[in-house]
């Protein structure tokens, strides 16, 4: 390229308006969302007694678990997203562990001990393993498109979040669907899907994100 031309380019460049990346993330998203409530809606259904579900704590509980991690992994994601990553949020991400340890140990000392393993292993273990990551497909994959747009210090951190967010998307969306509402088969089989969302999104990450 001659400099005349390059010296065009790099104005074009340069006039070009910046697009922040929260606003990025926020669209990708929310476009994950759309369609992972669309495969929800065309190959699921919510459980039979969602009406009624809907008043007991117990799935109460296990949605505000999902919907916290969800949210503080979206604020470490948006700090991952950068450059010089702001450290602000990251102690947040033990709001929604602490919250299901605590429901753990509520339910350990509430329930006769010959019900544990009942609510452990629960009725749905293996679709929870395999729905979950299904959900989480299409939010994982927006936002690592979206993360491309950035220039992330730590590739596989940001790729780990965009995942772990994800994870916690598919984790509601299946939540809803789930008859299991037991801390502690919420805190086996949920945490195991999302964990496997979020290692393979590092990966996937520490790939695709370089610069």
């Amino acid at each position: 390229m001659r400099t005349d031309e390059l010296i065009r380019a790099l104005a074009a460049d340069g006039a070009r308006p910046v697009v922040p990346i929260e606003r990025w993330l926020t669209g990708a998203l929310l476009a994950g969302i759309a369609l992972s409530a669309g495969l929800f809606l065309a190959a699921l259904h919510a459980r039979p007694d969602i009406a009624l579900a809907v008043y007991t704590p117990a799935f109460c509980f296990k949605v505000v678990i999902t919907l916290s991690l969800a949210a503080t992994a979206a604020f470490v994601l948006s700090d991952a997203a950068r450059p010089m990553p702001r450290i602000r949020w990251r102690g947040a991400l033990l709001l929604a562990p602490v919250l299901l340890a605590a429901g753990v140990v509520f339910e350990l000392v509430t329930v006769p001990a010959h019900s544990w393993s009942t609510r452990l292993i629960g009725h749905n273990a293996t679709h929870c393993l395999s729905l979950i990551p299904l959900l989480a497909i299409a939010p994982a994959a927006c936002l690592l498109a979206a993360l491309r747009r950035g220039a992330p210090a730590r590739p596989a951190l940001a790729g780990g979040m965009a995942g772990l967010l994800a994870g916690a998307v598919g984790a509601t969306l299946y939540a809803l669907t789930c008859p299991d509402d037991s801390a502690l088969f919420v805190a086996t089989w949920y945490s195991i899907a999302i964990i496997a969302v979020t290692a393979a999104s590092a990966y996937l990450g520490s790939r695709i994100l370089r610069w």
